[in-house]
């Protein structure tokens, strides 16, 4: 903590104050999304962090190249993401996710909030690769890569647990 002395009073700083956290575009109202729709998250968190200058966005699925809207995708048995009509998007994806690591390393971001179930930013869990509604445990290309660059990955789902991680940080 760095201490200021400024007419008459100590002003506390904390230099760690600017921690970014990169979040998913959609979270934010991006029409980023396979369908084109909206899928903000209202959280008090999230406007917080908003206000305080802490959020990088980004949606790796358009970093990577894909279009809005494009086919759904979903990750396989074998870790290969497939669209729905069977086009294999992995690069796609694979790119995305080193565009997203790219951003926390410039930012030194150690945490992530990220669309749970998608095939980039799914931490917990993903779709099965059946197009069946089925979900199972894994985790999306870009929320494996910054996981294994020790980026702490959280979804809408962990998003106090996060919340506790940053006010710690700013306490």
């Amino acid at each position: 903590m760095i201490r200021y002395f400024l007419a008459g009073i100590y002003i506390k700083h904390k230099q760690n104050m600017t921690t970014k956290i990169l979040v998913s575009s959609c979270f934010l109202g991006e029409k980023v999304r396979y369908n084109a729709k909206v899928n903000a998250l209202n959280n008090t968190h999230l406007a917080q962090w908003i206000a305080q200058g802490r959020v990088i966005s980004i949606c790796p699925e358009v970093s990577g190249g894909l279009s809005v809207p494009r086919m759904p995708a979903e990750i396989n048995k074998q870790g290969v993401i497939m669209t729905q009509s069977g086009i294999d998007v992995t690069s796609a994806f694979t790119l995305g996710a080193q565009k997203a690591l790219s951003v926390c390393k410039q930012h030194n971001i150690v945490y992530a909030l990220l669309k749970e179930n998608s095939p980039s930013c799914g931490s917990h869990f993903v779709y099965d690769g059946s197009f069946s509604n089925t979900k199972v445990t894994g985790q999306g290309a870009t929320a494996q890569l910054l996981q294994q660059h020790n980026i702490q990955v959280f979804s809408e789902n962990t998003i106090e647990q996060l919340a506790t991680l940053v006010n710690a940080d700013f306490d």
